[in-house]
């Protein structure tokens, strides 16, 4: 059977209608638009011959009943809020392309890469790595509903959640969207992915006095907004000189209490994190928040507490996944591609615990993701699937 582009686009354009909005798509987790687009994505993987299933946490896989080797390959299909059309389905429509064409690969949509309900649900289940206590404890980040009532509502509570065998597999392929500017700013039209940056996640509370604020003279004044904006200030002033080329930091969240107009805050809360591929230099720039907070404590009326809240470390791509990438790009686009870090994070650190796993980039047009606008030149997208048509090959020996 032969790669059909086509076919592939079709079907994109097709799961783009589900849940569309404006420009976009809005499918949060088990939202009746994502559970459509599941069914429909079973009743797909049927159509090309796979065994489909649709398992106890939302994991849609397609099994190819064929003989090995086999690769597994996918991405996701919910989205961020209002957002774009092409982030995770892109994935998962690429795979199933793969299997259509006869490659002897299994397909799977991991179910909440968007995080609606924890981190990587649907992944870490499939890996083993999510327990049933970690099942009562999931809850929606936005209404707090627990997992477990969200899966009896859509009808899936009971069945058995899907563990894969690492053994069936030579790796693990996801092809997606960059969401970033580097392969459109260097006019490339292939990005092959080296690795997952890591990222380390904390929280900084700042205690102040709540005050009038016409009252308090400013000698007087314990202003921990003040104080934090200042902490930010030297954060960014002090990280360049100690971060790569590619690392990334973001303040997330600033809270201020109790966030009035006329009282000066009694306290701040910043949600700080920051990304690189490199533990080394992770370990930098976390000694330099460290010396940062104690600067600030130094010279502030105000006390800064810092606690790291969260961390997931990187996966380094398979070398021969990476090489066989790299040798389908030079086929496909002769210099037209590049190898580079996902400052993103997706579903293949997950599988990485437990397989090879390799990712292919295509451009963003603007750079723009969770967004409704986000888009994808259709010449790009297409290029991106035979691109990971023949790394497949070459890694199948098909």
């Amino acid at each position: 059977m032969a790669l059909d582009t086509g076919r592939f686009l079709a079907d994109l354009d097709a799961a783009r209608r589900i849940g569309s909005y404006r420009t976009g798509v809005h499918r949060p987790t088990f939202s009746p638009d994502d559970m459509e687009s599941r069914r429909w994505l079973a009743a797909r993987m049927e159509q090309a011959g796979l065994e489909a299933t649709i398992d106890g946490i939302g994991n849609v896989f397609g099994r190819h009943g064929g003989a090995g080797p086999h690769l597994l390959a996918g991405s996701h299909l919910e989205t961020q809020n209002h957002a774009g059309w092409l982030d995770g389905v892109l994935g998962v429509i690429g795979a199933l392309e793969l299997a259509r064409a006869g490659l002897p690969v299994d397909v799977c949509a991991y179910c909440d890469e968007e995080a609606h309900w924890g981190d990587f649900i649907g992944s870490r289940s499939l890996i083993g790595e999510f327990s049933e206590a970690d099942m009562d404890a999931a809850r929606n980040r936005e209404t707090g509903k627990p997992l477990r009532l969200a899966l009896e509502e859509v009808g899936i509570a009971g069945r058995e959640r899907l563990v894969i065998d690492p053994g069936r597999y030579k790796g693990a392929l996801e092809m997606h969207i960059e969401q970033g500017t580097q392969l459109e700013n260097a006019g490339l039209r292939i990005g092959v992915v080296t690795g997952i940056v890591a990222i380390r996640q904390f929280r900084i509370m700042i205690t102040g006095q709540q005050d009038h604020t016409g009252g308090t003279t400013m000698r007087e004044r314990r202003d921990a907004g003040l104080t934090a904006v200042r902490l930010l200030g030297m954060i960014d002033q002090e990280f360049p000189r100690i971060c790569a080329d590619r690392s990334v930091w973001t303040t997330g969240r600033i809270a201020l209490e109790p966030n009035a107009p006329m009282i000066i805050p009694g306290q701040a809360e910043l949600v700080f994190s920051f990304r690189d591929l490199e533990v080394e230099v992770m370990d930098r720039m976390a000694d330099c928040l460290r010396r940062i907070v104690a600067e600030s404590n130094r010279r502030e009326r105000c006390p800064a507490v810092l606690e790291e809240i969260g961390r997931s470390d990187a996966a380094i791509c398979d070398p021969d996944i990476v090489r066989a990438f790299s040798e389908a790009a030079e086929t496909q686009c002769p210099g037209a591609w590049q190898r580079m870090p996902s400052g993103a994070i997706h579903d293949s650190q997950i599988l990485a615990r437990k397989l090879p796993i390799g990712m292919l980039f295509v451009p963003s047009i603007g750079g723009i993701s969770h967004h409704w606008s986000e888009d994808t030149k259709r010449e790009d997208l297409v290029l991106g699937m035979e691109v990971l048509a023949e790394a497949a090959r070459r890694l199948l020996g098909a």
